[in-house]
């Protein structure tokens, strides 16, 4: 176990004028100037950078008290109106298709906060079909996709890189949609069965499911050149939804301002003095821990707390700047942040860097490269003054999980306990502070860590049946070529799609 706390530096607001349209460009520095619909059609952006906006709205106290009343989906759908122009998606359309996303969760707002003993406050995120975090922000995406693709009759092909749960989501929030085709990459024998089992039931004929023998790291090499190929993501309408996708990390900001507007006491406070909580985040590629510190940027004076395994890259870079890969990556109980890669760092440093692309630029290609990098001095002091850091064993995981258990007969999967784990050896709060800690996926998922917790469980339904039905997925092999193989099956997707098209119009 290692913790370092750490002082949090207030935000500074920036408030747009009525006239400024938001634009994105790339965090290094060689694109500019896209629109929302533009981002939202691609993954990495052409230089290999990742969009961000090129200025960020600022929320005022005032803004804040006015959404303090709002539901889970009315507050997505204000995150998501400060970002995507009426001229793109009207208000009205905007908030049918979001309220549409968010209506399928198990609980009435989609999501839930749950008060357990001696201050310890669960957000809970995983009421979705595959019972992760991820399914808030994927099933409004695919909304989204699909109000261009059908708007402008084309289609799309998503190709994901998931180290667990992306995967599941990507797929099962593209189901019903005619304009998309859906391409997985998972770590075979890295995940557990109920992740992998999302993916590979899935027998429709536009998902497409492969089995790498590598880390999730390793798959994300021929993904980043996939992307690279802009001839590629052209003709096949190539697009990402992992969290490179900016318009995943734009829903995610609504987690930290859910939590700040229902945890805080903003109402009892009166001005533009706003007081602070902690929000505790188990860390893998970042994507949450990116979109703490937009919400922090924007005005939302958040204590971010990022927690992470014994895969701690990010645990390092916070504590003394070293940004390098280990050697492998270390298989953990918490599978979803086995990752050594946290490509969404990227984003953070760009925010800190006051927006250096050249800077960011040059850092990222060494790491690429070498996959070793020393941060700047002054780099690596901002970030340790806008980020704390932990990282959590699987013994401290397991005991986190117990001692959670034995204390409410509260049940945490493994990447919620190392979150949790931050409750019972941080500091103890001050009169009047608050702290929340992200339950990213529910512990159904995860059997062999709730088994070895010495904690039982009852499976839902839904995941006892994915264990009667048919399977269907393709390996890679170790020393293969993996990026070949994809880039075949691309291109055998669209040949499939042309026939398709043709028979149809046929038909007509």
């Amino acid at each position: 176990m290692v913790i370092d706390a750490c002082c949090w530096v207030p935000a500074s607001i920036r408030t747009p004028s009525k006239e400024a349209i938001m634009r994105y460009c790339s965090t290094r520095g060689g694109t500019c100037g896209w629109d929302f619909r533009q981002v939202l059609f691609s993954g990495y952006a052409p230089d290999g950078g990742m969009f961000m906006p090129e200025s960020l709205p600022g929320l005022s106290a005032d803004t804040l008290r006015s959404w303090a009343s709002l539901s889970y989906s009315e507050l997505v759908l204000e995150v998501c109106a400060l970002f995507i122009p009426d001229d793109l998606i009207p208000r009205r359309d905007l908030a049918d298709l979001l309220s549409q996303a968010l209506s399928q969760f198990s609980v009435p707002d989609a999501v839930r906060s749950v008060q357990l003993r001696d201050g310890l406050c669960v957000l809970e995120l995983f009421h979705g079909q595959t019972m992760a975090f991820k399914d808030l922000a994927m099933t409004c995406v695919a909304r989204l996709l699909d109000y261009f693709l059908r708007r402008e009759h084309r289609r799309a092909t998503i190709v994901v890189g998931t180290s667990g749960d992306t995967g599941g989501s990507a797929i099962c929030s593209a189901r019903g949609l005619d304009g998309v085709d859906v391409l997985v990459v998972f770590p075979l024998g890295r995940i557990t069965t109920v992740q992998e089992r999302h993916m590979t039931t899935s027998l429709e004929d536009n998902v497409h499911v492969f089995a790498a023998d590598g880390s999730s790291d390793d798959i994300d090499v021929p993904l980043r050149r996939l992307f690279a190929d802009q001839d590629l993501v052209q003709n096949h309408g190539l697009m990402s939804l992992n969290s490179v996708n900016w318009a995943r990390i734009l829903v995610q900001l609504a987690h930290f301002l859910y939590a700040y507007l229902h945890l805080s006491d903003l109402q009892k406070v009166k001005g533009q003095e706003l007081p602070p909580i902690e929000v505790v985040v188990p860390t893998g590629g970042a994507g949450n821990i990116a979109a703490g510190c937009i919400v922090n940027l924007m005005g939302v004076p958040l204590r971010l707390v990022a927690m992470v395994n014994d895969n701690d890259i990010v645990h390092r870079v916070v504590q003394s700047g070293d940004y390098s890969m280990a050697s492998s990556v270390k298989r953990t109980l918490a599978p979803a942040i086995d990752i050594q890669d946290p490509y969404n760092m990227e984003r953070v440093l760009w925010l800190l860097s006051d927006k250096n692309g050249a800077l960011v630029k040059d850092l990222m290609e060494e790491f690429q490269s070498s996959h070793r990098l020393q941060l700047p001095e002054k780099l690596h002091k901002k970030l340790s003054a806008f980020i704390s850091s932990g990282s959590v064993t699987d013994e401290e995981i397991i005991d986190t999980m117990q001692r959670c258990w034995q204390e409410n007969h509260y049940l945490l999967c493994p990447h919620s306990a190392v979150a949790a784990w931050y409750h019972y050896h941080a500091p103890a709060l001050g009169p009047g502070e608050s702290r929340c800690y992200i339950a990213t996926a529910s512990p159904a998922k995860f059997q062999e860590a709730v088994q070895k917790a010495g904690l039982t469980l009852d499976l839902p339904k839904e995941l006892r049946a994915l264990e009667e039905m048919k399977t269907r997925y393709e390996k890679l092999e170790k020393g293969t070529d993996w990026e070949a193989r994809l880039k075949e099956r691309i291109q055998a997707i669209r040949c499939v799609r042309q026939k398709g098209e043709l028979f149809y119009s046929a038909k007509k």
